[in-house]
Protein backbone atom coordinates (compact mmCIF):
# COMPACT_ATOMS: atom_id res chain seq x y z
CA UNK A 1 0.00 0.00 0.00
CA UNK A 2 1.70 3.69 -1.00
CA UNK A 3 1.87 5.72 2.23
CA UNK A 4 -0.87 8.86 1.92
CA UNK A 5 -0.26 11.96 4.11
CA UNK A 6 -3.06 12.78 6.49
CA UNK A 7 -2.09 16.27 7.86
CA UNK A 8 0.31 15.48 10.51
CA UNK A 9 -0.08 11.79 10.55
CA UNK A 10 0.29 8.73 8.54
CA UNK A 11 -1.42 5.71 7.77
CA UNK A 12 0.99 2.90 6.66
CA UNK A 13 -0.83 -0.24 5.90
CA UNK A 14 -2.44 -3.52 7.13
CA UNK A 15 -1.30 -7.12 6.60
CA UNK A 16 -2.09 -8.85 3.45
CA UNK A 17 -5.98 -9.75 2.89
CA UNK A 18 -6.88 -6.85 5.08
CA UNK A 19 -10.37 -5.56 4.50
CA UNK A 20 -9.42 -1.81 4.07
CA UNK A 21 -11.74 1.28 3.22
CA UNK A 22 -9.91 4.18 1.73
CA UNK A 23 -11.09 7.46 2.14
CA UNK A 24 -11.98 7.61 -1.49
CA UNK A 25 -15.53 8.93 -2.90
CA UNK A 26 -18.63 6.00 -2.44
CA UNK A 27 -21.77 5.73 -1.08
CA UNK A 28 -22.25 4.31 2.26
CA UNK A 29 -23.13 1.37 1.78
CA UNK A 30 -20.17 0.41 -0.66
CA UNK A 31 -17.90 1.68 1.71
CA UNK A 32 -19.37 -0.54 4.45
CA UNK A 33 -19.22 -3.79 2.22
CA UNK A 34 -16.29 -3.19 -0.32
CA UNK A 35 -13.15 -4.97 0.96
CA UNK A 36 -9.82 -3.89 -0.65
CA UNK A 37 -6.59 -6.43 -0.88
CA UNK A 38 -3.73 -4.73 0.62
CA UNK A 39 -0.10 -5.99 0.66
CA UNK A 40 1.67 -6.72 3.45
CA UNK A 41 3.35 -3.13 4.56
CA UNK A 42 6.36 -2.59 6.46
CA UNK A 43 6.30 0.90 8.20
CA UNK A 44 9.11 3.06 8.32
CA UNK A 45 10.74 4.17 11.43
CA UNK A 46 10.51 7.71 12.57
CA UNK A 47 13.22 9.58 12.25
CA UNK A 48 15.91 9.24 15.31
CA UNK A 49 14.24 6.18 16.18
CA UNK A 50 16.54 3.26 15.60
CA UNK A 51 15.21 0.45 18.09
CA UNK A 52 11.11 0.73 18.07
CA UNK A 53 9.45 -2.67 18.95
CA UNK A 54 7.30 -3.64 16.07
CA UNK A 55 3.23 -3.27 16.94
CA UNK A 56 0.45 -5.24 15.58
CA UNK A 57 -3.03 -4.67 16.13
CA UNK A 58 -5.97 -7.58 15.59
CA UNK A 59 -9.38 -7.01 15.98
CA UNK A 60 -11.14 -9.78 18.30
CA UNK A 61 -14.46 -8.74 17.01
CA UNK A 62 -16.98 -6.22 19.09
CA UNK A 63 -14.64 -3.31 21.02
CA UNK A 64 -11.69 -6.30 21.43
CA UNK A 65 -7.96 -5.97 20.31
CA UNK A 66 -5.06 -8.01 20.93
CA UNK A 67 -1.83 -5.97 20.30
CA UNK A 68 1.39 -7.18 20.27
CA UNK A 69 4.12 -4.57 21.07
CA UNK A 70 7.66 -6.07 20.97
CA UNK A 71 7.39 -9.59 22.89
CA UNK A 72 4.35 -8.36 24.94
CA UNK A 73 0.74 -8.59 24.84
CA UNK A 74 -1.83 -7.02 25.43
CA UNK A 75 -5.64 -6.94 25.49
CA UNK A 76 -8.58 -4.65 25.15
CA UNK A 77 -11.87 -6.04 26.36
CA UNK A 78 -11.42 -9.78 24.86
CA UNK A 79 -14.77 -11.13 24.17
CA UNK A 80 -14.30 -14.66 22.01
CA UNK A 81 -17.00 -16.92 23.59
CA UNK A 82 -19.88 -14.76 21.61
CA UNK A 83 -23.11 -17.34 23.11
CA UNK A 84 -26.55 -16.48 22.26
CA UNK A 85 -28.66 -13.99 24.03
CA UNK A 86 -31.16 -13.44 22.03
CA UNK A 87 -29.72 -9.64 21.15
CA UNK A 88 -29.33 -10.56 17.53
CA UNK A 89 -32.14 -12.99 17.20
CA UNK A 90 -34.89 -12.14 19.58
CA UNK A 91 -36.27 -12.26 21.91
CA UNK A 92 -33.29 -11.15 24.48
CA UNK A 93 -33.25 -12.73 27.27
CA UNK A 94 -31.23 -11.11 30.38
CA UNK A 95 -31.60 -13.77 32.24
CA UNK A 96 -28.79 -16.04 29.99
CA UNK A 97 -26.68 -17.93 31.64
CA UNK A 98 -22.81 -17.02 31.61
CA UNK A 99 -20.46 -19.67 29.95
CA UNK A 100 -17.05 -19.63 28.50
CA UNK A 101 -16.30 -21.47 25.76
CA UNK A 102 -12.74 -22.23 26.05
CA UNK A 103 -12.31 -23.90 23.00
CA UNK A 104 -12.92 -20.51 21.04
CA UNK A 105 -10.51 -18.59 23.64
CA UNK A 106 -7.81 -20.76 23.54
CA UNK A 107 -5.70 -19.70 20.10
CA UNK A 108 -6.57 -16.11 20.32
CA UNK A 109 -5.66 -14.03 23.26
CA UNK A 110 -1.91 -15.36 23.03
CA UNK A 111 -0.02 -14.79 26.48
CA UNK A 112 -1.40 -11.29 27.90
CA UNK A 113 0.55 -9.38 30.37
CA UNK A 114 -2.19 -6.88 30.78
CA UNK A 115 -5.86 -6.70 30.05
CA UNK A 116 -7.44 -3.45 29.58
CA UNK A 117 -11.57 -2.81 30.33
CA UNK A 118 -13.36 -0.65 29.30
CA UNK A 119 -16.54 -1.60 30.96
CA UNK A 120 -18.10 -5.11 32.49
CA UNK A 121 -20.92 -5.72 30.20
CA UNK A 122 -20.86 -9.23 29.31
CA UNK A 123 -19.60 -8.41 25.47
CA UNK A 124 -16.79 -6.84 27.69
CA UNK A 125 -15.61 -8.57 30.45
CA UNK A 126 -17.36 -12.31 30.45
CA UNK A 127 -13.72 -13.75 29.34
CA UNK A 128 -11.19 -11.41 31.01
CA UNK A 129 -11.29 -13.94 34.53
CA UNK A 130 -10.77 -16.70 32.52
CA UNK A 131 -7.83 -15.36 30.37
CA UNK A 132 -6.29 -13.95 33.26
CA UNK A 133 -6.40 -17.06 35.18
CA UNK A 134 -4.73 -18.91 32.46
CA UNK A 135 -2.34 -16.32 31.58
CA UNK A 136 -1.51 -14.81 35.07
CA UNK A 137 -2.68 -10.75 33.08
CA UNK A 138 -3.11 -8.19 35.26
CA UNK A 139 -6.54 -6.48 34.87
CA UNK A 140 -7.30 -2.69 34.85
CA UNK A 141 -10.44 -1.36 34.93
CA UNK A 142 -12.84 0.58 36.85
CA UNK A 143 -13.72 -0.51 40.66
CA UNK A 144 -16.48 -2.46 39.47
CA UNK A 145 -14.18 -4.51 37.16
CA UNK A 146 -12.04 -5.01 40.43
CA UNK A 147 -14.91 -6.59 42.44
CA UNK A 148 -16.03 -8.70 39.86
CA UNK A 149 -12.33 -9.84 39.50
CA UNK A 150 -12.30 -10.68 43.41
CA UNK A 151 -15.93 -12.47 42.86
CA UNK A 152 -14.41 -14.54 40.06
CA UNK A 153 -11.63 -15.30 42.01
CA UNK A 154 -8.90 -13.25 40.75
CA UNK A 155 -5.96 -12.56 43.35
CA UNK A 156 -5.77 -8.69 44.07
CA UNK A 157 -2.38 -9.09 42.75
CA UNK A 158 -3.82 -9.14 39.62
CA UNK A 159 -6.59 -6.60 39.48
CA UNK A 160 -5.44 -2.90 39.18
CA UNK A 161 -8.34 -0.20 39.82
CA UNK A 162 -7.70 2.87 37.70
CA UNK A 163 -10.43 6.10 37.01
CA UNK A 164 -9.05 7.88 34.37
CA UNK A 165 -6.29 10.16 34.20
CA UNK A 166 -3.53 7.60 34.99
CA UNK A 167 -0.96 7.23 32.80
CA UNK A 168 1.11 3.64 33.34
CA UNK A 169 4.19 2.73 32.09
CA UNK A 170 4.84 -0.88 30.02
CA UNK A 171 8.22 0.14 29.09
CA UNK A 172 7.98 -0.36 25.68
CA UNK A 173 4.27 1.47 25.45
CA UNK A 174 2.16 3.48 27.85
CA UNK A 175 -1.39 3.20 28.80
CA UNK A 176 -3.81 6.12 29.68
CA UNK A 177 -7.11 5.68 31.06
CA UNK A 178 -9.54 8.10 29.90
CA UNK A 179 -12.83 8.49 32.03
CA UNK A 180 -15.83 7.69 29.50
CA UNK A 181 -19.49 7.35 29.18
CA UNK A 182 -21.11 4.25 27.74
CA UNK A 183 -23.92 4.64 24.66
CA UNK A 184 -27.37 5.35 25.09
CA UNK A 185 -30.52 3.48 23.78
CA UNK A 186 -33.26 5.03 22.28
CA UNK A 187 -34.64 5.77 25.56
CA UNK A 188 -31.69 7.63 26.53
CA UNK A 189 -30.78 4.98 29.05
CA UNK A 190 -28.88 1.42 28.68
CA UNK A 191 -28.90 -2.41 29.70
CA UNK A 192 -28.28 -3.54 32.98
CA UNK A 193 -26.62 0.19 34.89
CA UNK A 194 -25.32 0.45 38.26
CA UNK A 195 -21.62 -0.09 39.25
CA UNK A 196 -20.73 -3.23 42.05
CA UNK A 197 -19.28 -1.10 45.58
CA UNK A 198 -18.26 -4.27 46.97
CA UNK A 199 -17.52 -8.10 45.98
CA UNK A 200 -20.44 -9.71 44.82
CA UNK A 201 -21.92 -13.05 44.68
CA UNK A 202 -19.94 -14.75 41.12
CA UNK A 203 -22.11 -13.50 38.51
CA UNK A 204 -24.27 -16.15 36.82
CA UNK A 205 -26.12 -14.41 34.22
CA UNK A 206 -25.99 -11.65 31.88
CA UNK A 207 -27.86 -9.33 33.93
CA UNK A 208 -25.07 -9.68 36.77
CA UNK A 209 -22.85 -7.91 35.10
CA UNK A 210 -23.36 -4.09 35.08
CA UNK A 211 -21.87 -1.59 33.30
CA UNK A 212 -19.96 -0.15 35.81
CA UNK A 213 -18.62 3.02 34.89
CA UNK A 214 -17.19 3.08 31.61
CA UNK A 215 -13.30 3.70 30.61
CA UNK A 216 -11.37 4.53 27.42
CA UNK A 217 -7.57 4.04 26.82
CA UNK A 218 -4.87 5.06 25.01
CA UNK A 219 -1.76 3.26 23.81
CA UNK A 220 1.15 5.10 22.78
CA UNK A 221 4.00 2.83 21.84
CA UNK A 222 7.42 4.12 22.07
CA UNK A 223 8.39 5.46 18.54
CA UNK A 224 5.47 3.91 17.37
CA UNK A 225 0.99 5.00 16.95
CA UNK A 226 -0.84 6.40 19.18
CA UNK A 227 -3.94 4.89 19.78
CA UNK A 228 -7.40 5.37 21.36
CA UNK A 229 -9.86 2.91 21.89
CA UNK A 230 -13.10 2.93 23.00
CA UNK A 231 -15.98 0.04 24.23
CA UNK A 232 -18.78 1.87 23.95
CA UNK A 233 -20.29 5.10 21.52
CA UNK A 234 -20.41 8.02 24.10
CA UNK A 235 -17.50 10.26 25.76
CA UNK A 236 -16.75 13.11 27.85
CA UNK A 237 -14.85 15.89 25.24
CA UNK A 238 -13.11 17.45 27.86
CA UNK A 239 -11.56 14.37 29.00
CA UNK A 240 -10.28 13.61 25.14
CA UNK A 241 -8.16 17.33 24.83
CA UNK A 242 -4.51 16.80 24.48
CA UNK A 243 -4.61 13.33 23.56
CA UNK A 244 -4.33 13.70 19.59
CA UNK A 245 -4.39 10.05 18.32
CA UNK A 246 -2.95 8.77 15.11
CA UNK A 247 -5.49 5.87 15.28
CA UNK A 248 -8.87 6.13 16.74
CA UNK A 249 -11.03 2.60 17.54
CA UNK A 250 -14.18 4.29 17.75
CA UNK A 251 -17.55 2.56 18.44
CA UNK A 252 -20.54 2.36 16.63
CA UNK A 253 -23.49 4.09 18.09
CA UNK A 254 -26.45 2.27 18.14
CA UNK A 255 -28.59 5.38 18.55
CA UNK A 256 -28.82 8.77 17.44
CA UNK A 257 -29.57 10.40 20.82
CA UNK A 258 -26.03 11.71 21.55
CA UNK A 259 -25.52 15.07 19.94
CA UNK A 260 -23.28 15.44 16.93
CA UNK A 261 -21.40 11.71 17.71
CA UNK A 262 -19.18 11.84 15.07
CA UNK A 263 -17.93 15.71 14.35
CA UNK A 264 -17.63 16.24 18.08
CA UNK A 265 -15.46 13.37 18.60
CA UNK A 266 -13.09 13.48 15.59
CA UNK A 267 -12.86 17.19 16.54
CA UNK A 268 -12.06 16.33 20.88
CA UNK A 269 -9.16 13.94 19.32
CA UNK A 270 -7.99 16.62 16.53
CA UNK A 271 -8.60 14.64 14.17
CA UNK A 272 -6.79 11.35 14.40
CA UNK A 273 -5.58 10.21 10.72
CA UNK A 274 -6.82 7.03 10.74
CA UNK A 275 -10.24 5.69 12.03
CA UNK A 276 -11.31 1.77 13.11
CA UNK A 277 -14.81 1.61 13.35
CA UNK A 278 -15.65 -1.50 16.31
CA UNK A 279 -18.73 -2.94 17.91
CA UNK A 280 -20.41 -3.44 14.32
CA UNK A 281 -20.29 -7.21 13.78
CA UNK A 282 -23.20 -9.58 15.06
CA UNK A 283 -21.21 -11.17 18.38
CA UNK A 284 -23.39 -13.94 19.13
CA UNK A 285 -21.56 -16.12 16.08
CA UNK A 286 -18.35 -17.26 15.53
CA UNK A 287 -15.33 -15.31 14.14
CA UNK A 288 -15.43 -15.21 10.54
CA UNK A 289 -14.39 -13.08 8.13
CA UNK A 290 -16.11 -11.62 6.77
CA UNK A 291 -17.85 -10.45 9.98
CA UNK A 292 -21.32 -11.08 9.92
CA UNK A 293 -23.48 -7.91 10.47
CA UNK A 294 -26.99 -7.64 11.45
CA UNK A 295 -29.17 -5.42 9.40
CA UNK A 296 -29.85 -2.29 11.69
CA UNK A 297 -26.14 -2.66 12.14
CA UNK A 298 -24.96 -2.02 8.29
CA UNK A 299 -27.46 0.58 8.71
CA UNK A 300 -25.89 2.23 11.58
CA UNK A 301 -22.44 1.19 10.10
CA UNK A 302 -23.40 2.97 7.40
CA UNK A 303 -24.20 6.41 8.56
CA UNK A 304 -21.06 6.13 10.78
CA UNK A 305 -18.93 5.89 7.46
CA UNK A 306 -20.76 8.37 6.11
CA UNK A 307 -21.03 10.83 8.91
CA UNK A 308 -17.16 10.42 9.25
CA UNK A 309 -15.97 11.45 5.71
CA UNK A 310 -18.44 14.14 5.61
CA UNK A 311 -16.90 16.02 9.31
CA UNK A 312 -13.18 14.49 8.27
CA UNK A 313 -12.96 13.88 4.27
CA UNK A 314 -8.97 13.36 4.63
CA UNK A 315 -9.41 10.85 7.20
CA UNK A 316 -8.49 7.42 5.97
CA UNK A 317 -11.18 4.48 7.36
CA UNK A 318 -10.07 1.16 8.13
CA UNK A 319 -12.90 -1.82 8.44
CA UNK A 320 -10.96 -4.25 9.86
CA UNK A 321 -11.41 -8.15 9.63
CA UNK A 322 -11.32 -10.87 12.76
CA UNK A 323 -8.01 -11.46 13.70
CA UNK A 324 -6.28 -9.86 10.87
CA UNK A 325 -3.05 -8.16 11.77
CA UNK A 326 -2.95 -4.14 11.08
CA UNK A 327 0.09 -2.27 11.27
CA UNK A 328 0.01 1.53 12.26
CA UNK A 329 2.42 4.58 12.50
Amino acid sequence: MTESRLGRRRFLGAAAGAAALAAAPATPSAAATAATAATAATAPRRQGRTNDPTATFRWLGTAGWRIDIGGKTLLVDPYLSRFKTGLFDPPFNPGTELTVNSSRIANHPGAPQTILVTHTHWDHFNDVPHIAAQSGARVFGTLTAYHLGLAYGLPTAQLSPVKGGEVLDFGDYTVEAVASLHSRNASYSMAFPGVRLDVPARPATIGDMPEGDTLAYQVAVRGGPSVFFMGASDFVERNLAGLAPDVAMIAVPSTDVTHAYVPRLLAALDWPATVVPVHWDNFEVELRNPPTVAPKDQERLDLFLAAVRKAAPRTRILLPEYLTPYTFG
